[in-house]
């Protein structure tokens, strides 16, 4: 019997086969079994779509449960305040929410009756305004050229207003319109219901998040959570004042100057100038376009300002306001508020700013570091 020599293929196939990477061996091993492994992957994947069906299909109430969780972000740096002035946090809770419901009860009783009749204003003084554009000064101030543009775009208007589709359509909206209202009623029930849960339970919310971490991190854990939860709290209180100031500050100006609407305008700007940093040229663009329905003079002393009030707002009402919360740049805030916006709605566009401020955070205080660490 003759030994084979040293360094046979006997030999080095099993030491390299045994030195090879345990995962290049596990990929040999599942390409053994092909039946077995196409299975499991053909599970995973079907597991996978089922997963994201049922998430479509709850995606409303998550939408409610973000939504009051961030609202409850929002009110927790008013009952530490109040918990700094010796009240209970039980006590700070009911009276924080008494006074929102009181804000609430306000708003349905001043504010939504001339905002309602003003919306049947408009939409009454619609046809009349577009039958009045060829009577009005500035109609007559363009060139021949511009007028017989501005007719013939009115006469198609016209005719596709008339039409048994865009009067189906238009119904249609208005049933969808009045749907939605209910619907949004319903929904802010389960939101303040959600929001009181979630403030109710914050604290002992985050000692458990504080419990999941090895003793060693909790401290700079409790930390950066607390530096978080500060700044969305902070970034959307700070979001509602600068939107309710500017809702103010339009109501006075459309009074003063003598434009109408003025309580229909206010909420408008409300809700846009929710979004950040561009929600305050928006709406300048847009009420001052509106403005020019009703004179072209009223339009420019709005024009003039508004434009002083966003300077107002954002070199020395702003600073004040958001001293707390983390800068953001400008590219980022648009960023997000487009993707917030587009995932959901209104909701996104608000929870844009302090998702992107805890990002930020996180970023500069736990993933630069490690990444300075490493050499």
């Amino acid at each position: 019997m003759t030994d084979e020599p040293e360094g046979s293929d006997a030999d080095v196939v099993p030491a390299v086969v045994a030195g090879r990477p345990r995962r290049f061996s596990n990929v040999l091993a599942a390409l053994d079994h092909p039946l077995g492994t196409g299975f499991l992957v053909t599970i995973g994947v079907l597991a996978a779509l089922v997963l994201g069906s049922a998430i479509g299909s709850i995606s409303t109430i998550l939408v409610y449960i973000v939504l009051a969780m961030f609202l409850a972000l929002g009110l927790d740096p008013i009952v530490r305040m109040l918990e700094r002035h010796r009240v209970k946090r039980g006590a700070g809770i009911a009276i924080v929410f008494c006074g929102f419901a009181l804000v609430a009860v306000a708003f349905f009783v001043f504010v939504l009756p001339p905002v309602i009749a003003q919306i049947v204003q408009l939409v009454e003084a619609i046809p009349e305004g577009v039958e009045n554009i060829p009577q009005s000064d500035w109609f007559a101030q363009l060139a021949p050229d511009g007028q017989a543009a501005i007719i013939a775009g009115m006469d198609q208007l016209a005719d596709w207003i008339s039409t048994p589709s865009t009067i189906a359509m238009l119904g249609g909206g208005v049933l969808a319109v009045g749907v939605g209202f209910v619907a949004g009623i319903s929904a802010s029930f389960v939101v303040i219901a959600l929001t009181l849960y979630f403030l109710a339970s914050l604290s002992a919310a985050k000692q458990a998040l504080y419990a999941l971490a090895p003793a060693h991190s909790r401290v700079r854990l409790a930390d950066l959570t607390e530096r978080i939860t500060g700044s969305v709290g902070s970034a959307l209180i700070g979001s509602v004042i600068l939107s309710s100031l500017n809702a103010a500050a339009v109501f006075i100006l459309h009074v003063a100057i003598g434009l109408p609407f003025p309580a229909l305008m206010a909420v408008i700007a409300f809700v846009i100038t929710l979004i950040p940093l561009f929600g305050s040229v928006i709406f300048w663009i847009f009420a001052s376009i509106v403005a020019l329905f009703s004179s072209p003079t009223q339009a420019l002393i709005f024009f003039i300002a508004y434009l002083i009030y966003i300077q107002l707002e954002s070199y020395v009402i702003s600073p004040r306001v958001m001293n707390k919360a983390i800068a953001i740049p400008a590219a980022l805030v648009l960023i997000g508020a487009l993707a917030g916006g587009a995932l959901a709605g209104v909701v996104g566009v608000l929870v844009a700013l302090p998702v992107m401020a805890s990002l930020l955070l996180i970023i500069r205080e736990v993933v630069v570091p490690r990444q300075n660490l490493k050499v």
